[in-house]
């Protein structure tokens, strides 16, 4: 959905039409609610269903303050990036309080539904998390790159958003985009193999067989 596309809708929104609040929950809650289910592979549906509530609910307390520079559903999943990143800290705060370490072993976790992106060469999370063997260290290691690099791979991967969408949200042309992300996922690999040596799992490569 473009930005002039949303735009009608905004202000609409903004002057209090209750059918305008009502298409934009139709257009952005369900995308959002997936992206936020995608964020950790410790999240349950339940866990997915209120980060969306919360996330809506500043989404209707701070709509004024979008400037329109991105995407509606970019800015709304910023918020909900943030919101499920607090979440993620408290309960590896909790963890490391309580002197437990919880790793899921399944080469895919079931709940997340993540499958491997057929479309880009690149390494998706989700073979990350196949290849690393839990999801908890990739989203540790997520948290230790930049955020430009957690921008670019959560709206590729995550937000389902195509080179060209990337790249207009953040003003590049579509090669930077690639290579930003190639990099971006490079470093994300070497994070998560140092991130399991320190914890004792095998190492291998998280790349694909070609690039």
């Amino acid at each position: 959905m473009s930005i002039e596309a949303d735009a009608p809708m905004i202000a609409c929104c903004l002057r209090g039409e209750a059918a305008a609040w009502d298409e934009l929950f139709r257009r952005h809650y369900d995308p959002t609610a997936r992206f936020v289910f995608q964020l950790s592979g410790d999240f349950t549906r339940e866990d997915a269903a209120e980060l969306t509530q919360e996330t809506f609910l500043s989404v209707v307390q701070n709509l004024a303050a979008f400037k329109g520079t991105s995407q509606l559903q970019t800015w709304i999943f910023r918020i909900a990036a943030n919101k499920a990143r607090d979440v993620i800290e408290m309960r590896h705060a909790a963890k490391r309080g309580s002197g437990q370490t919880v790793f899921s072993l399944q080469a895919e976790d079931p709940r997340t539904g993540l499958t491997p992106d057929a479309v880009s060469p690149l390494p998706s999370p989700a073979e990350l998390l196949q290849r690393a063997e839990t999801a908890e260290t990739l989203t540790e290691a997520m948290g230790h790159i930049t955020a430009l690099c957690r921008e670019v791979i959560e709206l590729r991967y995550f937000g389902d958003l195509s080179y060209d969408e990337i790249s207009k949200e953040l003003e590049l042309n579509a090669k930077t985009v690639s290579s930003r992300l190639s990099k971006c996922l490079d470093r994300l690999e070497d994070i998560v193999q140092q991130l399991l040596s320190r914890k004792g799992f095998p190492v291998q490569s998280v790349q694909p067989a070609s690039r």
